[in-house]
């Protein structure tokens, strides 16, 4: 009986997740639409934060020297600190071009994660143009990426304009992990309902954002969420209040970091899973309980279970399976990976786990040697 209670809740959660949820993952929301040019194309400033981004810093700036712009278009490169060369690779990246500015970051001040204080200081030092494109260090765009994306803001009169970067999908743990991320952060923050501005859902995604910069300073600035760990999403929530968003999926900008094997990928997830359940450990207990409801309940049914319990247990597993294919077909890969998704959100459930128990020791929100959870409590 218990079995058969625990079937019908977790079928009902997927019904529930597929029919009511924004559409999470019918992978609908891109950028593929093409839009006719505006009557002015308006003034960008790209600022790059990067912080000892030597393997990747070359082919980022690279690509953003290389954009088909039509209007006014400059790139502040805000270098965190860095002690690896980054910023002399940087400017070898963009050597015959005038369009770079590197800028030596000051010292982290009190309250303020590492990445958001390079972003403050870049614009500062962007001065004045329609619009600002924040976009990192490990992202490629391809050469029409800007234009897309200013066209649509300027089509829409959108305060933020944000691509989800095609991440890395190469290693096996990347091939395993990668698709599911995408479709976990669209199952928290379904893009259409980002997208919707009679909805308070908001979000982005920070690899890039292009931001109309009087939204920015109504909206008080970066220094408005300068402690915050899940800066992207913090930027959405302060940039909707100021007008439209958009969040969209695009192979346009590309990853290009790799993420390497499962540990480095359950790090990256650990980073900033706790932050998100808001440091409160009912939440992450509900969490948990949830994910096992949601991903190992149906398959452990469909296994071990008899009777009603089994078919409830196969119907919620062959769901999740469907519900994954959008996703998959997006990242080019096979469709049987759709049957792991029970592993894989108990792999993503276990790392949320870590992330509360690395926030316990003082190391919750580690990147580049900095403990940067606290700050955002």
């Amino acid at each position: 009986m218990i079995g058969i209670v625990l079937g019908a809740l977790a079928l009902a959660s997927w019904v529930y997740l597929l029919a009511f949820n924004g559409g999470f993952w019918l992978a609908r929301e891109t950028d593929f639409a093409a839009l006719p040019p505006p009557t002015r194309w308006p003034s960008v400033v790209a600022v790059v934060p990067a912080r000892d981004e030597t393997e990747v810093i070359g082919r980022a700036i690279g690509s953003l020297v290389a954009q088909d712009y039509p209007g006014a278009f400059r790139i502040v490169l805000v270098d965190d600190g860095s002690s690896d060369g980054t910023a002399a690779i940087a400017c070898a990246a963009a050597a015959g071009s005038d369009r770079l500015t590197v800028l030596t970051g000051k010292p982290l001040p009190r309250g303020w994660t590492g990445k958001l204080w390079a972003m403050n200081q870049g614009v500062e030092a962007a001065g004045t143009p329609d619009l600002l494109w924040f976009t990192d260090a490990d992202i490629a765009h391809a050469p029409d990426t800007l234009r897309s994306l200013a066209a649509r803001s300027e089509a829409d009169g959108l305060a933020l304009n944000s691509l989800m970067a095609e991440l890395a999908c190469e290693t096996p743990a990347e091939r395993a992990f990668v698709p599911a991320f995408v479709l976990f952060f669209q199952m928290l923050y379904p893009f259409a309902r980002l997208n919707d501005a009679r909805r308070k859902a908001a979000g982005a995604a920070g690899g890039c954002m292009l931001v109309r910069r009087v939204a920015l300073e109504r909206a008080g600035g970066v220094s408005a969420i300068a402690s915050s760990l899940i800066d992207d999403c913090a930027l959405g929530a302060a940039l909707k209040r100021q007008g439209p968003i958009r969040l969209s999926l695009t192979h346009r900008s590309v990853s290009i970091r790799s993420y390497g094997g499962w540990r480095d990928i359950g790090a990256m997830i650990a980073r900033s899973a706790y932050a998100q359940l808001r440091y409160n450990p009912l939440i992450l207990a509900g969490t948990l309980l949830g994910l096992a409801l949601i991903f190992l309940v149906g398959p452990l049914l469909a296994v071990f279970g008899h009777g009603v319990a089994r078919i409830e247990g196969m119907a919620v597993w062959a769901t999740m399976a469907v519900a994954y294919q959008p996703m998959l077909r997006f990242y080019r890969r096979s469709p049987l990976w759709g049957i792991a998704l029970p592993a894989i959100g108990g792999f993503y459930g276990a790392a949320t786990f870590a992330s509360a128990l690395q926030h316990a020791r003082g190391r919750g929100g580690m990147w580049k040697g900095r403990a940067q959870a606290e700050l955002s409590r």
